[in-house]
């Protein structure tokens, strides 16, 4: 969770896959989507992106993980 302010509107998630040490693919709830960085990265970015029960849970991290550690 990368954090401007307490509101929850400013509150930036961010979710990263790593493989061997090399980040291949990111969602990032600004974006609303995954974005691959790598060849394979790209195809599960679209895989992920293709699937609305992936999208929708990483969207609700945001409200259920970052909300709760603002506090903290």
């Amino acid at each position: 969770c990368v954090f401007n302010s307490t509101e929850l509107k400013d509150i930036q998630y961010v979710f990263s896959n790593y493989y061997n040490k090399l980040e291949i693919a990111r969602f990032d709830s600004n974006v609303g989507r995954y974005v691959g960085y790598t060849e394979y990265g790209v195809k599960q970015a679209n895989y992920w992106n293709n699937n609305p029960s992936i999208i929708g849970s990483r969207k609700a991290q945001r409200e259920a993980y970052c909300l709760t550690t603002v506090g903290i």
